[in-house]
């Protein structure tokens, strides 16, 4: 090798070794700074979008962007888990999705299944839940069975829940719900006027969660595609320019810190949310 070259190669290492230096810093720097603004979200969902175009900018195969989207999947789920958020709602296949090609909808079915596979015993192992919504029974025999293992094997953890959308339409689930609570109505198994809103919630697929405080959607479209619509009333909504590939943890810390410098008015004026938070403020320190 040529002195020339071997000059250019150890300048490039240096440069490598500064870009990891300063990436790595400034996502420690974005987490410290979550960590001590406090008010974390309880229930984040996320519309992860952009895998096809991720990998059409490439030159790649679709199927080539969903693959890299596993690895943002895992890094997402592990840096949740680490926060402390109680919810990660992963909005991973629609009732939409199967008017896909079928060569695409056969290949995320399958993994669908080598990233079950591959990942359950290291999300037992940190405590998660897998739990889904969904009408999961239109999935493939062989996906189906790998899914409810899962879900069997981690029912008893306490952790994050991972809550994975698969055959899923809000539509549907909320057409599901009325269906539910009219039969229970002409059985009489219910009285009819206490039903209102958290009556009709506990008839949801996300009965046993909290509504998502924060909702992300990645790739820079301005849509919820039939996402959540009951259960996301009132959540603060973050949209990014960034690929669902490259959505890892510095993007994650960044939606979380735009959703802390958020006032939640849940309809009050500014005045009245400040007041409640002192009275809380009170409260928390055993003052009257």
């Amino acid at each position: 090798m040529s002195a020339r070259n071997t000059d250019k190669s150890s300048r490039k290492s240096v440069f490598d070794a500064f870009t990891r230096n300063f990436s790595k810093s400034k996502k420690e720097k974005l987490l410290a700074e979550v960590q001590e603004a406090g008010n974390l979200p309880r229930h984040i969902a996320i519309i992860m979008d952009g895998n096809g175009r991720w990998a059409k900018e490439r030159g790649m195969p679709r199927i080539a962007g969903h693959n890299q989207g596993v690895k943002s999947v895992k890094e997402i789920v592990e840096a949740c888990g680490e926060l402390g958020i109680e919810a990660l709602t992963l909005y991973a296949f629609s009732q939409e999705n199967w008017k896909r090609p079928t060569w695409e909808v056969s290949a995320l079915m399958k993994l669908l299944m080598r990233t079950i596979n591959n990942e359950i015993d290291n999300l037992n192992s940190n405590n998660v839940r897998i739990k889904t919504i969904g009408h999961i029974e239109l999935l493939p025999p062989e996906t189906l069975k790998q899914v409810q293992t899962a879900i069997n094997i981690t029912k008893s953890n306490t952790g994050l829940v991972l809550n994975l959308a698969l055959s899923y339409s809000a539509r549907i689930e909320i057409m599901d719900a009325v269906k539910k609570i009219a039969k229970n109505i002409i059985q009489n198994s219910i009285n009819f006027e206490k039903i209102d809103e958290d009556f009709f919630s506990k008839n949801l697929d996300t009965w046993d969660l909290p509504d998502p405080d924060l909702v992300i959607r990645t790739s820079g479209e301005y849509r919820i595609s039939n996402f959540l619509l009951w259960q996301i009333a009132y959540s603060e909504i973050y949209i990014t320019d960034t690929y669902w590939p490259d959505f890892r943890k510095p993007q994650l810390y960044e939606a979380i810190r735009n959703y802390q410098k958020r006032e939640r008015r849940f309809g009050k004026v500014s005045e009245q949310v400040n007041v409640e938070k002192k009275h809380a403020k009170k409260t928390i320190h055993g003052k009257k």
